[in-house]
């Protein structure tokens, strides 16, 4: 008699069985759902875990027990079911049970081709799954003497007949299903796709429901939502079968098709049922399903349900539906998403239905696609764009001088550099796909060719694809999928934003920047690097002419020339950001950055100053410095030579006045780099303080702004309460801070952090994922010292790490008011953060 406990060694599938997820696995329960549907399921046994796992010991459980459930001349089949169906588990095994009795009672009833075919498939299926006999012996198609064949094989391998105990049979499966499980590999694998080591599985029994037979009969599935796009659609096939006749005779479309006959057309009743059996699935089970189905006969039988497999796209999509038909709620769809899901939306995307090329893979550094023909410079770069071709520009690493190039590329490929170097935080920025670190490929800059692992030959002019989400470099033109920037993408991050407890700007350092970033709703700018708009053609003469000047007077003619141009950038990005925050950041890099690397340029610009080149030459090296990271740069460029600051502050003060007279107010945040003593602030903040003083006066006009100080180094993270004295916010620059930390470049760092992680050095990059620990603790210790002596002080991050989930995790907790990150991160960090909320709203 079968026992009816949960700890029962099977329990049929009723709808009052205790089947439970974390002892039966998902699969079982589905069948229960479809059977409390009362959709036609067969009869169909559970397995649990427990069950399982005395299998694999070698303690069988009552064989004879499940049988009868099935009947005398029972036909079954054998399926996996893990709490998890994402962890995979053994293959099916069908037709369980044949035999040559079986095998002869299907000749009478269905056909000798139909039943010889089933019995093969099970003898093919036991011989390689049960008994583990070489696949190459068994891979014969369906043939008069193709069952003959196998069963002769089978018996020259093992010296014994196939087995003729159906009960046997089914022992044996369950006992293989259950070995492989608890295998080494499948352990392994399991745990790379989320399991825990302790993953358990169920078994599900099922009768066959063979779909053949005089009748209509087949098999097939059905879905009511396109698993790329999402849109709702009916999709899936219906392979027609027919006694004596081959099993995969006729491939009937779904729905009505002028390209041949449909099962709408022949078999209208049933579509229709499909249809109703999918729409009670969706409500029922909160979710779209694809249907497995076979029909024999004219009957139809639900063989199993399982949720469609979907692009990032179609789950946005089809969460956003669910819940707007009120079969989820606005949270649940929420938590649905994977934030890092939304980049595939906001790019061009490698279809992935489409064959790739792949010539090399990198570092996935900012994603998206883009196909163009290769150019080794930032000169090629610009002139393909004048042309209007894409282009991918190639280099081995980038630099500042490199920005140009980057913006008129459709994408990046560098043989260095990690998830944090200059090409990939810049092309993150501009929303370019990137990939850095591409060691597979021999880049040989002076004949300008790409050798990939494989000798093939890429020249400058041949045609790329850059698949920055997979880091794959593709060979041709791709096929691509257009970004997904629809209302089922904005109202998800609407409810997101009625969620989050903690705010999200963009860093934007252009125009185009913050329109990218008002187009995701950052609810302003958080960073933005005033050195970037220097990189101009027109702005860098002017800029260099600044570096060489003799006297503090030349000095302020070469500022006076910048200060329109400086002016104009930021009265445009006030107008752009309408009357929300801008956080401006002073100049930081050093000088030399901005100056010709080589003979070439140095000669250039020798003739553009009019100047010998060997002064030229010997003011170059006179500014190059053995760590320009630590040297002349951020605040010490400011107090050495003020008149930058000043030219500056005044632009963002004179911008404040012109743009603050067109739109809503303009309260400017301005904020001093790489500070490390409060005497810094104090001294740059009387500076400011007395321009600003001076612009009211001469403009005859008043406005307010707030002053504050960037956290790049750990001292000024532990003497954040000296700082916060003359600063209103601090703002924590996460990159530079963890290179300080670390004493870790995060431009070399690529070259060896794949060896320190996969050694457990360090348990994750920490230039892609915030150390909490070391590089964390000092943002709690600045945060926490600048506000007990400044209650009011605004606290945010603004490196690369604030687009990152787990970072914006660590800030929410911490108390923090804002990140800020690169504009096409903006809508990923909102739905983190709704998440966040959703999760632990009391954890603020």
């Amino acid at each position: 008699m079968q026992k009816t406990s949960e700890n029962a060694e099977f329990t049929e599938i009723t709808p009052t069985a205790g089947i439970k997820v974390p002892s039966h696995g998902w699969r079982a329960k589905c069948l229960q759902r479809l059977i409390r549907m009362e959709l036609p399921v067969p009869k169909t046994v559970a397995l649990p875990a427990e069950t399982v796992r005395a299998i694999a010991a070698g303690q069988m459980p009552d064989t004879d027990g499940i049988t009868r459930i099935f009947g005398p001349s029972f036909l079954v089949s054998v399926r996996g079911s893990p709490a998890n169906p994402a962890w995979g588990g053994p293959g099916t095994i069908l037709n369980v049970g044949m035999n040559g009795k079986r095998h002869a009672e299907l000749v009478e009833t269905h056909g000798r081709e139909s039943a010889d075919a089933l019995y093969l498939r099970f003898v093919q299926s036991y011989a390689v799954h049960v008994e583990r006999l070489d696949p190459d012996m068994f891979e014969a198609e369906p043939s008069p003497r193709a069952l003959e064949q196998a069963l002769l094989a089978y018996e020259a391998e093992t010296d014994q007949p196939f087995p003729q105990d159906s009960a046997r049979q089914l022992s044996e499966v369950l006992r293989s299903m259950a070995r492989a499980w608890e295998g080494t590999s499948a352990r392994l694998l399991r745990q790379a796709k989320g399991a825990p080591a302790d993953a358990a599985l169920g078994l599900v029994v099922q009768g066959m429901a063979f779909g053949i037979g005089p009748g209509l009969s087949g098999s097939g599935t059905i879905q009511f939502a396109d698993s790329v796009t999402g849109a709702p659609q009916v999709a899936g096939r219906f392979r027609g079968q027919s006694q004596g006749r081959s099993q995969a005779q006729t491939t009937l479309y779904l729905t009505r098709d002028a390209r041949g006959v449909s099962l709408e057309e022949t078999a209208p009743d049933l579509f229709a049922q499909l249809q109703v059996f999918g729409a009670a699935c969706r409500i029922r089970l909160r979710e779209e399903m694809q249907i497995e189905f076979t029909v024999e006969s004219g009957a139809l039988h639900v063989i199993d349900a399982v949720r469609i497999s979907r692009s990032s796209r179609a789950a946005v999509r089809i969460a956003v539906a669910l819940a707007e038909d009120n079969v989820i709620s606005r949270e649940d769809a929420l938590l649905r998403i994977e934030p890092r899901a939304l980049t595939e939306l906001l790019h061009y995307q490698v279809d992935p239905r489409a064959p790739r090329d792949r010539i090399a893979r990198g570092i996935a550094a900012s994603p998206g696609a883009a196909t163009g023909k290769i150019v080794f410079t930032s000169a090629a770069a610009q002139a393909a764009a004048a042309r209007d071709e894409a282009c991918i520009l190639v280099r081995r690493e980038t630099a500042p001088e490199d920005i140009r190039g980057m913006h008129a590329a459709a994408a990046v490929l560098t043989e260095r550099g990690g998830m944090t170097s200059h090409a990939a935080v810049i092309a993150r920025g501009l929303g370019l796909p990137c990939i850095v670190g591409a060691s597979e490929i021999s880049f040989n800059t002076r004949d300008r060719t790409l050798v990939g692992p494989k000798g093939r030959v890429l020249r400058e002019g041949d045609i790329i694809t850059i698949d920055g989400t997979s880091g794959e470099v593709l060979l041709g033109a791709a096929e691509m999928l257009a970004p997904a920037l629809d209302d089922g993408f904005r109202t998800l991050l609407h409810w997101a934003d009625a969620v989050r407890d903690i705010g999200v700007r963009a860093n934007a350092d252009t125009p185009d920047d913050a329109r990218t970033a008002r187009m995701f709703e950052a609810e302003g700018i958080g960073l933005c690097r005033t050195e970037h708009m220097f990189f101009d053609e027109a702005r860098l003469t002017v800029m260099r002419e600044m570096i060489f000047a003799d006297t503090p007077h030349d000095r302020q003619i070469a500022l006076e020339r910048l200060l329109p141009m400086q002016r104009d950038d930021f009265t445009a990005l006030f107008d752009i950001m309408a009357g929300q925050p801008v956080c401006i950041r002073l100049f930081d890099p050093p000088l030399h950055e901005f100056l010709p690397h080589d003979r070439e340029g140095m000669r250039e610009l020798a003739e553009a100053l009019d100047r010998p080149l060997s002064e030229v030459t010997r003011r170059c090296d006179a500014l190059s410095e053995f760590n320009p990271m630590l040297g002349m740069r951020g605040v010490r460029l400011g107090i050495t030579v003020p008149e930058i600051y000043e030219m500056q502050a005044r632009a963002i003060f004179e911008a404040t006045v012109e743009a603050s007279k067109r739109g809503a107010p303009v309260v400017p945040e301005i904020m001093i780099p790489l500070v490390s003593a409060a005497r810094e602030a104090e001294m740059v903040k009387a500076r400011i303080d007395a321009v600003a003083a001076a612009v009211k006066s001469e403009r005859r006009a008043e406005f307010t702004y707030r002053l504050g100080t960037m956290v790049e180094t750990p001292r000024a993270a532990l003497r954040a309460g000296d700082i916060a004295e003359f600063s209103q916010f601090l703002s924590f620059g996460t990159n530079d801070l963890t290179q300080m930390t670390y004493g870790l470049s995060r431009d070399d760092a690529g070259k060896f952090m794949g060896t320190y992680v996969k050694q457990g050095v360090y348990a994750e990059d920490p230039f892609h994922i915030l150390d909490v620990e070391g590089v964390g603790e000092l943002l709690l210790i600045g945060a926490a010292r600048g506000r007990e002596r400044r209650p009011d002080l605004t606290i945010s991050v603004c490196g690369e790490h604030g687009g990152n989930p787990e970072s914006i995790a660590f800030c929410r907790a911490a108390g923090f008011d804002y990140v800020s990150c690169s504009p096409f991160r903006v809508p990923i960090a909102r739905l983190s953060a709704a998440h966040f909320a959703l999760l632990a709203p009391k954890s603020r």
